[in-house]
């Protein structure tokens, strides 16, 4: 597995609110917490699309 390039995390927002991710590297996801919403990380690619996201507990 590619691990994800941390320093990404600068440039990337949440697609539905503009808000900052975090990274969850245990489960390999890009968290937005204004979203409620886990943006998968595949490959070391972020996959920052709404329909690929699920939804937080």
């Amino acid at each position: 597995m590619t691990q994800f390039d941390r320093r990404m995390l600068e440039a990337l927002v949440c697609p539905l609110t503009q808000s900052t991710l975090t990274y969850d590297a245990e489960r390999s996801e890009l968290i937005s917490r204004e979203a409620n919403m886990a943006f998968p990380v595949r490959d070391g690619i972020p996959v920052m699309l709404v329909a690929e996201a699920r939804e937080l507990d």
